[in-house]
């Protein structure tokens, strides 16, 4: 199993201008390598499409409205799922959260928490984020606290999300998700409904 993780959002605490409400994480999965490597090849097919740079990338937050919606209906037919956890930063306390570390990786561990149900054997890439040190330190994190019972993740390894379609496809649907929270954007569950049939969960915590 193939398991690709994005986020949207920081992970700052300080309630100032240009620091997000909410911090979302998105694992999107694949059962069969096959899928991948299809739904890999369409979204070259896209980049094609859409950019006349061959190094562009989808990356949410930088698409127009267009773009983000030719790239959500040209995969949505592939056999992919996702899962997202959103942190209500509003509802959070504790020392942990102001150290930008340990707030990732708790985040990771709920989503992944959330997904163990779904999850065998997978290996998983993050888009590339903090010092080789901190990548270390985040897959021994994850698979002490989700591998209690059975092997659940078999490795996670980070790569640049520009050399790879698929930590492209995570960002497009996190962004999705990031936006449906949004309660200032009218149509914010405009690009979620697009993927909703690939959804298994989504969950906010604190939801008060």
């Amino acid at each position: 199993m193939l398991v690709f993780v994005d986020e949207s959002g920081d992970c700052g605490m300080k309630r100032k201008d240009g620091t997000s409400a909410f911090f979302v994480i998105t694992a999107v999965t694949f059962e069969d390598n096959g899928d991948a490597e299809a739904c890999d090849a369409k979204i070259s097919e896209l980049r094609t499409k859409c950019f006349q740079q061959k190094n562009s990338e989808f990356h949410f937050t930088k698409c127009c409205d267009a773009y983000r919606e030719e790239f959500l209906r040209g995969v949505a037919p592939f056999d992919f799922f996702y899962m997202s956890f959103a942190l209500n930063k509003a509802k959070l306390y504790g020392p942990g959260f102001n150290y930008k570390d340990s707030f990732y990786k708790y985040t990771a561990k709920l989503l992944f928490e959330n997904a163990k149900p779904y999850l065998r054997d997978a290996s998983v890439l993050i888009d590339k984020s903090g010092n080789r040190e901190f990548r270390k330190q985040l897959e021994k994190y994850l698979k002490s606290r989700i591998n209690t019972d059975r092997e659940i993740i078999r490795k996670v390894k980070t790569e640049v999300s520009h050399s790879n379609n698929l930590l492209q496809l995570a960002d497009m649907i996190c962004g999705s998700v990031a936006r449906s929270f949004k309660t200032d954007k009218l149509d914010r569950f405009r690009f979620r409904k697009i993927v909703a049939h690939r959804e298994l969960e989504v969950q906010m915590w604190p939801r008060f």
